[in-house]
């Protein structure tokens, strides 16, 4: 029996979620804030790891380091983790990335997947916080999951009938291809991302995850 515990042990990957905190996760789509989004995907992601075998494990981070729970496999871990996020609030500053780099660093100790649930809304917004993102990739499998800006989406799709809503419908178009070049801009440095309308932030989380595992990527 030792023996069998031990091999799964060994084969068990840590998933780490790490869900930003900051004042970027505060608008409301559809009743719920980025955060709850963030928070209901990484309890989903924490319950299918952990029933895949793998150890899942939590960080939340703002201006400060936040809540840390190390991976692990044990039947509470769950709880723990939905304790913990339970409590959870935005806060009104911006992440301190180097808090995080050097939290994850202390923390995780073996190469993990790092599912990192935030958003960007602009490029530069990105490029701020890319050089510790590729710091972190260097060590463990980086996932960063953003937000689709829905509303901004469905005003880009829609016919201008006049000047002012070729206005707003310019501004909307260009947001959405901000996007699409953050997407593009992970990629360059060899970094996985997630570009999810709210709604489906769940869903898409968990299909990447078992994708990522079916490919022995971690």
């Amino acid at each position: 029996n030792f023996m069998v515990n031990s091999y799964t042990d060994e084969k068990s990957q840590h998933v780490y979620a790490v869900i930003d905190k900051s004042r970027v996760m505060q608008m409301p789509f559809e009743g719920l804030s980025l955060l709850d989004y963030a928070i209901n995907a990484s309890l989903v992601l924490s319950s299918v790891a952990l029933i895949k075998e793998d150890k899942a494990g939590l960080i939340t981070i703002a201006e400060k380091p936040g809540s840390v729970i190390a991976a692990d496999r044990k039947p509470i871990q769950l709880n723990r983790i939905l304790e913990v996020l339970y409590k959870e609030k935005t806060r009104y500053l911006e992440t301190n990335m180097e808090a995080l780099y050097t939290t994850i660093r202390g923390v995780i100790k073996q190469r993990s997947l790092v599912v990192f649930f935030t958003n960007y809304e602009s490029l530069s917004a990105l490029q701020r916080q890319l050089p510790f993102l590729k710091r972190i990739a260097k060590f463990h499998l980086l996932l960063v999951v953003f937000f689709e800006n829905t509303e901004l989406k469905a005003v880009s799709e829609q016919p201008a009938k006049n000047v002012e809503e070729i206005y707003i419908k310019t501004i909307a178009e260009k947001f959405a291809n901000d996007k699409q070049l953050i997407v593009k801009e992970l990629a360059r440095h060899g970094i996985q991302s997630i570009l999810s309308a709210p709604r489906n932030l769940t869903i898409n989380t968990i299909n990447r995850y078992l994708e990522i595992k079916a490919n022995q990527r971690i």
